[in-house]
């Protein structure tokens, strides 16, 4: 079968690199071909080794069986109503050519009132399956049938590598103002001072380029593979991250993270993941002392997100029954 997959791809984002690169994995590994829109179909096809098609094509939603709205944070419209509504109309142009359609492993919201309108007329008859317990409550509010998943991109696979006790990760975020990468900063000063050592990391080179200035006397790299990124994971003795997929991507390599959560679906997976977190501004303190003294998450937490994860490939490929909602909240 001919899957296709529709999301924020293309675009030089670690994060949902990582989230096609394990979707591309796994339906591979279960023999489907997969099909990506992208903003930049070549690089695509290059990088995940995958077919690929201009996101702007509609046409494109005519050559695969299946379609795979996400993962990622698609269901928004804090970004733009733009964005909002292209995501929902790959969603109706697909139905109108008689495919499926999953809204496969995202988060939902922050929606305005007029967001949370399109969203629910736009998902009526739709399996829904959403990355997180937060997402899910929201939906049961809006009258929205879900299921429970996590983010793909937790089963990616950890390179073999040594790791370095006392090498921190930072990875800040670009575009929600100066205390959070102030917050950072002093974090990163007080971990150097300790005697650790310090590698800020930028997930979305360009856009992150920003908070550099900031963040001085560091050494600091970029990069948009999430093959790198989930070395450097691997590699490291502990991730503070503000971008979501730092943390998922330190769950999946077993490395010990903490959260400054900018945006409701990064205290989600934190919370999911029994993990330390802090809301805008933070203290950098703290941050500093989870990782000085090793403030875990629950991996048994993480393992049964991870095992949520491969269950959602099963539902939205008909090969099981619903997913079992947990008892409260994860």
């Amino acid at each position: 079968m001919v899957v296709g997959v529709a999301g924020y791809y293309g675009f030089r984002n670690a994060g949902d690199e990582a989230i096609l690169e394990a979707i591309a994995r796994e339906l591979k590994a279960r023999g489907h071909q997969v099909l990506a829109l992208s903003g930049d179909p070549k690089r695509t096809r290059e990088e995940h080794g995958i077919r690929a098609a201009h996101r702007l094509n509609p046409l494109a939603l005519l050559r695969a069986d299946l379609w795979l709205l996400g993962g990622g944070g698609l269901l928004q419209d804090a970004t733009s109503r733009l964005s909002l509504l292209y995501y929902l109309s790959v969603l109706r142009l697909a139905r109108a050519f008689h495919k499926r359609v999953v809204v496969f492993n995202q988060s939902l919201g922050p929606l305005s009132p007029w967001g949370e309108r399109q969203v629910g007329q736009a998902l009526k008859g739709v399996l829904v399956v959403l990355r997180d317990q937060d997402s899910l409550d929201y939906a049961k509010r809006l009258g929205i049938p879900a299921e429970l998943g996590a983010d793909p991109a937790l089963l990616l696979t950890p390179p073999p590598v040594k790791r370095e006790e006392e090498l921190v990760l930072i990875i800040p975020r670009a575009g929600v103002g100066p205390e959070g990468v102030r917050t950072l900063y002093v974090t990163a000063n007080h971990l150097f001072h300790e005697g650790r050592q310090v590698l800020v990391l930028l997930l979305q080179p360009g856009y992150d380029d920003e908070v550099l200035e900031n963040l001085p006397h560091h050494r600091v790299e970029k990069t948009s593979d999430p093959r790198r990124v989930l070395y450097l994971a691997a590699q490291a003795g502990y991730v503070i991250s503000m971008r979501l997929h730092g943390l998922v991507l330190a769950a999946a390599a077993g490395t010990p993270f903490a959260a400054l959560s900018y945006d409701p679906k990064v205290a989600a997976f934190a919370k999911e993941a029994g993990a330390y977190y802090q809301e805008l501004p933070g203290d950098p303190i703290k941050l500093s002392k989870a990782a000085m003294y090793g403030r875990y998450p629950d991996w048994e937490k993480v393992a049964a997100l991870k095992e949520r994860a491969k269950r959602s490939f099963d539902l939205a490929l008909g090969e099981a029954s619903p997913i079992k909602r947990p008892h409260g909240r994860g």
